[in-house]
């Protein structure tokens, strides 16, 4: 069952990267409702994934060229060939899925995103507060929690960092990637500018309930 959940993840993803990949290409971004505003995470991660697609760029015909000196068999340099290519497309299209799949910040609340693999929504009514901090993380992992003398942290970085602090009303649990989190009163999130993620949160937080 593990297995079968496994396999549908991977191909979700490779589905969502083609899209993303498609979409990007043909410069068709996704429309939001009226008044949303979204918030880019990428900017952190951008230099490591640019320099991976331009090494990888860079790898193909290196490669080919070694492989149709080295080895005679032909269909072994159309198979290096064709994993090249494919590596340099699954890149970009990994760009492009992160790159079209910001926060968003409406009315509903703030949708907190990581390309496909991460997509929860914290609605405004449980938030109490939000502030801009920078943190740096353990590791690398995009989902992270630790404990203090008040409880377990969420933290829903990108590249080892967080950006701004989700301060809720009363403990939740979030729905993440493996499951439910335990009840968390602290989300932290990165954004790539947090001012402005800030201080579209707080309008909504300080707006009048209808």
């Amino acid at each position: 069952m593990e297995r079968s959940s496994l396999v549908r993840t991977a191909v979700a993803y490779e589905s969502a990267m083609w899209r993303s990949l498609f979409r990007w290409v043909l410069r068709r971004p996704v429309s939001y409702p009226p008044g949303a505003v979204t918030f880019s995470y990428l900017g952190v991660v951008r230099p490591i994934l640019v320099m991976f697609i331009v090494l990888s760029a860079v790898e193909i015909p290196i490669f080919d060229l070694i492989i149709a000196r080295l080895v005679p068999w032909q269909p072994a340099r159309y198979l290096v060939l064709a994993l090249g290519v494919y590596g340099l497309i699954w890149m970009l299209g990994l760009f492009a899925m992160l790159q079209l799949h910001p926060h968003v910040l409406d009315d509903t609340g703030i949708r907190v995103r990581n390309g496909i693999s991460l997509d929860l929504t914290i609605p405004w009514d449980g938030v109490a507060a939000v502030h801009k901090r920078y943190r740096s993380l353990p590791s690398g992992k995009g989902v992270q929690v630790e404990r203090d003398d008040s409880g377990p942290i969420v933290n829903l970085g990108v590249g080892s960092q967080t950006s701004v602090d989700v301060v809720l009303r009363e403990p939740v649990r979030l729905a993440l990637p493996k499951g439910p989190s335990e009840p968390t009163d602290r989300v932290r999130i990165y954004a790539d500018d947090p001012d402005a993620f800030v201080a579209s949160a707080r309008r909504h937080i300080t707006a009048p309930t209808r």
